[in-house]
């Protein structure tokens, strides 16, 4: 694939960072994933403002120009000869001395990495998937609030547990904080519907402010559908109505079966997807 490093086309083979990037150093670097739908990048003005407070946060000089990143995704669209692609931008804080930093970033590097989507697995929208629970507890946040940074030790550990069951073939892993609530999943925020309420853990569970989430959340409100965030245990999935995960990526995916790590098989609702799941999905495609 052609990728770009801070503005610059260049075969995925050539691509190289210092070995001082402090991104490689000591994992200081945020990220930024998303999906283009006919060559748009859906919600990037979210995405960049995420990825502009984070930095500013971390101290690293970076802002983004959304005419400059939407220029660029073209570029790199028409290089690889795609028209919808999975997008990773990502901004490292860059070459320092060794050593912890003093004082700001000033030269941080931007990569910006790009592939085909996969093909859409239409049955697991239909018929729903699995949702694992996992021992590995989800790890505190970095700050007061997660960021999306390289720092994703804890999502590997889970993805091999998660691997570890050998029923859970294609299904998500769900992580829960250290005080034993939902959290979120490795590459999810999760949600819930009981009694006609949608509910999504709070951000003080230590999860993801996740784009993707919010943007169910507003969603909800439009449509009127009571939402609320909040602490709440496996048992509240467990007596759910309907439970669905979201990502930017694979948008709104229903899920109709949780697992133990015990094995024990426990159906969501009546084990089919629901009709305010079904709702929500038909509403977010209209975006």
């Amino acid at each position: 694939m052609i990728i770009s490093i801070n503005g610059k086309l260049m075969d995925e083979q050539q691509a190289v960072v210092s070995v001082y990037d402090h991104g490689f150093l000591y994992g200081l670097g945020l990220f930024e994933t998303f999906r283009t739908y006919n060559k748009v990048p859906f919600l990037l003005a979210e995405h960049m403002n995420r990825l502009a407070e984070g930095c500013k946060e971390l101290g690293i000089g970076y802002e983004p120009d959304l005419e400059r990143v939407q220029k660029l995704i073209d570029e790199l669209l028409a290089a690889n000869e795609l028209q919808d692609a999975y997008i990773r931008f990502s901004v490292s804080a860059g070459v320092e001395a060794l050593g912890l930093p003093s004082g700001d970033y000033g030269q941080p590097t931007e990569i910006v990495y790009i592939k085909a989507l996969p093909p859409r697995d239409t049955k697991t929208y239909e018929e729903g998937k699995a949702l694992q629970l996992l021992k590995l507890p989800r790890n505190t946040p970095e700050g007061l609030y997660r960021f999306k940074s390289f720092h994703y030790m804890n999502n590997i550990l889970a993805k091999r547990e998660l691997g570890q069951y050998p029923w859970a073939t294609g299904a998500e892993g769900l992580m829960m904080s250290e005080e034993g609530y939902v959290a979120e999943g490795i590459v999810s925020n999760i949600f819930f519907i009981k009694d006609g309420t949608c509910y999504t853990p709070s951000l003080d569970t230590g999860i993801l402010a996740g784009i993707t989430r919010a943007h169910v959340l507003r969603i909800a409100q439009r449509g009127q559908l009571p939402a609320q965030d909040g602490l709440y245990r496996w048992e509240d999935l467990v007596e759910a109505d309907e439970v669905f995960l979201v990502n930017s990526i694979q948008e709104i995916v229903p899920v109709t079966t949780l697992y133990t790590p015990s094995g024990q098989k426990i159906s969501v609702g009546t084990g089919t997807v629901g009709p305010i799941t079904r709702e929500l999905i038909r509403t977010y495609n209209e975006y």
